[in-house]
């Protein structure tokens, strides 16, 4: 366990964002393969047999995802959802502005698997630098036939088309995400019908995150087999995680999926800044509920065991806070981003979030009571459960309600006015 390269095994080269350099490095050579040799249905087992489940949060397994899209005569559509807005998530930019072939490569395999001819890259309109990396590397790609018509003259058809949204957090939700690549409102859609059967333009559509795409030429290369036998049986092959916070050596770090997260904070991340005690992580993004020190040192970098401490893995972001952290001001702030970025399409979501965030400001300048505090958990009831069409209801609970729980006192203290508060 412990620092694994796969996709990050070129990070040192100053052009690795350049087709010369992926290429001199083995680059599109599981695109060969999976096209000359491998049919659709022998692609998709040996992502099947890898395990790779995607790491844009959900963690559901690739495989069954492509395995979904049926056998129709309508168009397939494939999107790459690169639209990072989770708080505390970095490493997806990382990967568009360092390995613009990778993902490339990743989704033409991708799309011969699930009989597509068209593919489009969603990225967040905040990445002016991605863009530009991106496009130039799918300009790159047609220019040496690797896109377009008859691919490398093995007769597949690819078409690639960069996509900029306006940068709404809620349009990270896949069916938001289509609804905006249509020109509609990024607002989500009710499920069923699910986007393998009517997703982009009511055609079967798949959507996954740029880190599971840039897994695929890997899987193809080495097989799903050897793929598998890196990690943990449940959660196989490596993570990038993106630490951030009171740690020494903030960063993205690729680490084999198990990894213990102590070894990943004290030993990877150089240990708590200033060498101050550790008070809590938040493990996967904002949206996964936080962990106590406690908890964290014995947990493992995987979906089971975060799952089993009651949080998720996410997004990959690692969030570490240490004792000198308001966690009071941190709550706070997260829920004024899940009220600034809810759509406002769902009652619960819309309301909820507000009011959520107006009785944190209360109690964070210590003018809140317990009623105000039984009033966040009444509402957070009336948030989850599904009772919106998207998440990030949910979201908002999960980043608020566990931290007032874990931490009961903290936020105690404030309400007593015990402590020294600013307005």
């Amino acid at each position: 366990m412990g620092l694994k390269t796969l996709l990050t095994t070129h990070i040192s080269a100053s052009d690795s964002h350049t087709l010369k350099h992926y290429q001199s490095v083995g680059g599109y050579e599981s695109l060969k393969k999976a096209i000359s040799e491998m049919t659709a249905e022998q692609i998709v087992n040996d992502v099947k047999n890898s395990g790779l489940r995607g790491r844009g949060g959900a963690g559901f397994p690739t495989g069954n995802k492509w395995g979904f899209i049926p056998k129709t005569d309508k168009p397939k559509y494939l999107i790459c959802n690169a639209d990072e807005g989770e708080p505390g998530t970095f490493k997806d930019r990382m990967l568009i502005e360092r390995f613009p072939h990778m993902l490339i490569e990743g989704m033409i395999i991708a799309a011969k698997a699930i009989d597509s001819h068209q593919g489009y890259i969603y990225i967040r309109g905040e990445f002016h630098k991605g863009i530009r990396i991106v496009e130039t590397a799918v300009e790159e790609a047609y220019k040496a036939g690797l896109l377009g018509k008859n691919i490398l003259g093995l007769g597949y058809d690819f078409d690639l088309a960069v996509y900029s949204g306006a940068g709404a957090y809620i349009c990270g939700e896949e069916s938001a995400l289509i609804n905006s690549l249509e020109g509609r409102r990024g607002h989500p859609r009710l499920k069923p019908p699910f986007p393998a059967v009517s997703g982009l333009y009511s055609c079967p559509t798949v959507v996954n995150n740029v880190e599971t795409f840039c897994n695929v030429p890997h899987i193809i290369r080495m097989t799903g087999e050897e793929y598998k036998k890196i990690g943990t049986e449940k959660s196989p092959g490596t993570r990038l995680f993106a630490v951030s916070g009171h740690v020494k050596k903030p960063g993205i770090y690729e680490v084999e999926m198990g990894t213990p997260m102590k070894e990943l904070i004290f030993d990877i991340c150089g240990g708590i800044k200033n060498d101050k005690s550790l008070k809590a992580v938040i493990p996967g993004g904002s949206s996964s509920p936080i962990l106590t020190a406690e908890e964290a040192m014995t947990a493992t970098m995987d979906y089971e065991s975060i799952a089993s401490l009651k949080s998720m893995l996410g997004s990959g972001a690692v969030i570490i806070l240490s004792e000198e952290a308001d966690l009071v001001e941190t709550t706070y702030r997260l829920a004024e981003f899940y009220s600034h970025e809810s759509c406002g399409q769902c009652t619960p979501c819309r309301e909820g979030t507000h009011w959520v965030k107006d009785l944190l400001h209360k109690i964070k300048v210590g003018e809140g009571t317990e009623k105000d505090v039984e009033l966040i958990f009444s509402l957070s009831r009336n948030m989850e459960g599904g009772t919106t069409i998207c998440p990030l209801a949910d979201a908002c609970v999960m980043a608020v309600r566990p931290t007032m729980t874990k931490f009961k006192e903290e936020f105690s203290l404030r309400l007593k006015k015990e402590v020294s508060v600013s307005h």
